[in-house]
């Protein structure tokens, strides 16, 4: 539980006057409860588009095989695994608000962390559409797995492709089971209010919620032990998917670095996601006073963190191909910049490390239209740099006579866009149907962390001069509070 006497310098979590309980869940259920609007059905229709060009290029790939892709003998892997390992990587960032910064004991999650888990559902869904397609079989995805079978076949326990499919499952399963615990009330508030068959639906996916003392006890040791289980999946799941590069011999892959490169990668991009989503999602479902200012400049600041750590792993990147004194390793890198593939690089570089510094000023980072525009530059560098980890190591091979460009096909393009298209038709499904914030962990903290809390520090008086006007400095960012209220005549 929140504490009750929270320190007036803190910046408040929930914004607006006169926040009740019962407002707070009338403001987050009225997506669910009420028609979609002109900007949902824009959406749905839009991306709904883009899953049917999905299921159209998938099922072509399956008719007709991998052939149809751009691959060739020297670029075994190019936009599918690029995809994959992109798609992996905005999954992170919903178990790390999750688990992490629950453990951590982080109230700012609250608001967030329902959007962000199902975002990573989601994007795991995407990133394993892409390996079933990958396989050219899907049908053949069981001898994946350690189970008897006929063929007297056995999974090779020393290939990392093999880590992938453990780690890739265990990841989604543990996710999904944290998300839907998360929804047991919140379910249950809808069923209370709902009628009919929507109120025999929702009470059947609430498994019998009472609210009782004993219920709340046994919810939040469930979600603590979840947490603990899911913090490891945030290093392990991306150092596992960066082993299927860093354990060969490949030049520009064979490198120690790739674990915590690709993990502060993974948390980069996934933010940048969330940002991407939610900044709209406040905007037309009406949420500001939840998903406030405070909110979005702490994910800026994540992303800034982690996009310099990602800008550190480059050097150094380019560091150990020098120091090595391996002419292939120096080759690669050198190749990213010379080489055909040079506007690749650029793109990478630019999107990711150059453009994230712009959040270093504050003006930057709370500005809603930028850091919107600046989550989908992360992202589009994010892709870039998958893509040039994968092609530009392998389209230059040891012997020159097998040197070769990869050209995607429209159904590499098409997959792609169709799994971007997928993804937000899936989300956008989730806000119609389901709360999009946790509704009763943002009740914890509206006696202790909300703007009406703090109006009450206020009236009561007794409070440090100096941090009374530190606090109402800090509420000038917000663009969902009166800052005329506090203002003296």
């Amino acid at each position: 539980m929140a504490s009750h006497s929270e320190s007036i310098i803190r910046e408040p979590l929930i914004t607006g006057k006169d926040i009740t309980y019962a407002q707070i869940t009338n403001d987050v259920l009225r997506p669910v409860e009420n028609m979609p609007g002109k900007a949902w059905w824009i959406g749905f229709t839009v991306a709904s588009l883009g899953a049917c060009l999905w299921v159209f290029a998938v099922s072509w790939t399956f008719w007709y095989g991998i052939g149809e892709w751009g691959l060739n003998k020297t670029v075994g892997w190019a936009w599918d695994i690029t995809g994959f390992v992109w798609w992996v990587g905005i999954g992170h960032a919903g178990t790390l608000i999750s688990a992490i910064l629950l453990l951590f004991r982080q109230n700012w999650r609250n608001s967030i962390n329902r959007s962000a888990e199902a975002m990573t559902i989601f994007a795991v869904i995407c990133a394993a559409s892409y390996i079933v397609c990958h396989m050219g079989r899907p049908w053949m995805f069981v001898y994946s797995l350690p189970l008897p079978n006929t063929y007297t076949l056995w999974v090779n326990f020393n290939s990392p492709l093999i880590w992938d499919v453990f780690a890739i499952s265990t990841y989604f399963s543990v996710s999904l089971v944290f998300w839907y615990t998360g929804l047991l009330p919140d379910l249950a508030t809808i069923r209370d209010r709902a009628t009919g068959l929507r109120r025999k639906i929702y009470s059947f996916c609430s498994f019998g919620w009472t609210g009782s003392v004993k219920t709340w006890q046994r919810f939040e040791t469930v979600c603590l032990i979840l947490a603990g289980i899911s913090t490891p999946l945030v290093l392990s799941v991306h150092t596992i998917v960066s082993m299927d590069f860093a354990t060969s011999l490949e030049p520009g892959w064979h490198t120690t670095i790739f674990p915590p490169y690709f993990v502060a990668g993974a948390i980069f991009s996934g933010f940048a996601m969330v940002q991407t989503l939610l900044l709209v999602t406040r905007k037309v479902l009406g949420l500001e006073n939840y998903i406030t200012m405070f909110h979005i400049e702490a994910m800026n600041i994540i992303i800034l963190l982690t996009g310099s750590i990602v800008g550190v792993a480059y050097l150094t990147e380019f560091f150990i191909a020098f120091y090595s004194g391996g002419e292939y390793e120096q080759y690669t890198f050198l190749n990213r910049f010379i080489g055909p593939y040079w506007w690749a690089g650029c793109m990478m570089y630019g999107c990711n490390v150059l453009m994230t510094q712009l959040m270093w000023f504050k003006s930057i980072r709370r500005n809603i239209p930028i850091a919107w525009v600046l989550s989908i530059v992360v992202n589009i560098g994010m892709w870039f740099e998958r893509f040039v980890i994968i092609v530009t190591s392998l389209h230059r091979d040891f012997v020159p006579s097998s040197w070769a460009m990869f050209y995607p096909t429209w159904v590499d393009v098409s997959i792609f866009i169709g799994s971007i298209g997928l993804f937000f038709t899936m989300f956008l499904l989730f806000i119609r149907v389901l709360p999009s914030i946790a509704m009763a962990e943002v009740k914890l903290i509206l006696k202790s962390s909300s703007e009406q809390a703090k109006k009450k520090l206020l009236e009561h008086g007794g409070l440090d001069p100096e941090q009374v006007e530190h606090y109402k400095g800090s509420l000038v960012k917000f663009d969902s509070v009166e800052i005329t209220d506090y203002q003296k005549a």
